[in-house]
């Protein structure tokens, strides 16, 4: 395989039909065989990579070229998923905008070239795998939770917290799902798991949730002004799934369909 063929079967799988922002091809590469692929994947793993005899190295976090200077365009999927939440447009745009400028300024500054310069002084074939392993494991998590409540007339936190710890991918994890706002016995109305869209969307984008009708919100991980803001509006729920064990669940979707081609992948740097 090559590293375009690689991408395609990520973009298939989470429905995307184009490479998005937050997504690249640093370095590309042919007649691949062996992989490694992580959440996090830096200069030392790709030296890691070299000295073992790795033909490619993919990360799921941007770490080069646009996929971080271009990362805040990703942000863009979180005006769709607020929509069908039932936000308005217009409100959805606005929540999104303030979140979406402050994640611009902290790229313009990053160092893009600094990893992906460092594959190509190894020869080395890098990439990077974000939100189409997001999308997917965004839309397996909110499959898993409708279903298990589906009819049900009342659930609460702790039902929810106990239906996200029977999922493989969190039984695994040392950090488990928890209550970051409200007490297990809250109830937890309409749930929105929201893990793709590149990074949180801010304060404002859970208050647009929670005016909308969304009682709880699933996120991969919720920045402590989110968390203090959300408890002084008093109105939604945030449950904190895990990080690692979040995208553990779309990567390892993505390996397997990459193993069935007849590639060997090596997890590690997080994926569980």
């Amino acid at each position: 395989m090559n590293t375009e063929e690689i991408m395609q079967v990520a973009l298939k799988l989470s429905g995307l039909t184009e490479i998005p922002s937050d997504s690249c091809i640093s370095v590309p590469g042919d007649n691949i065989k062996k992989a490694i692929f992580g959440v996090d994947m830096e200069t030392a793993e790709l030296m890691l990579a070299k000295e073992l005899g790795y033909d490619l190295v993919i990360s799921h976090h941007p770490k080069a070229d646009e996929g971080m200077v271009d990362f805040h365009e990703v942000m863009d999927v979180q005006i769709d998923k607020m929509v069908s939440f039932g936000v308005p447009i217009n409100k959805a745009q606005k929540a999104l905008r303030k979140q979406q400028k402050s994640v611009e300024i902290s790229h313009h500054v990053a160092n893009y070239d600094r990893t992906s310069s460092a594959a190509r002084l190894l020869g080395l074939p890098y990439m990077n795998i974000h939100i189409p392993a997001d999308l997917i494991g965004e839309r397996y998590v909110q499959g898993a939770l409708d279903d298990a409540f589906l009819g049900k007339k009342y659930t609460t936190l702790k039902d929810v917290i106990e239906e996200l710890s029977s999922l493989d991918a969190y039984k695994k994890a040392k950090t488990k799902p928890v209550i970051r706002c409200g007490s297990a016995l809250d109830y937890a109305g309409k749930i929105a798991v929201l893990f793709a869209g590149g990074t949180n969307g801010g304060e404002d984008v859970y208050k647009a949730y929670f005016d909308a009708g969304v009682g709880t919100i699933i996120a991969m991980h919720a920045p402590e002004n989110v968390i203090k803001a959300v408890r002084e509006q008093n109105v939604g729920n945030i449950i904190v799934a895990g990080h690692m064990a979040s995208d553990s669940i779309g990567i390892k979707v993505i390996i397997k369909a990459l193993e069935e081609k007849g590639l060997n992948i090596t997890a590690t740097s997080g994926v569980l």
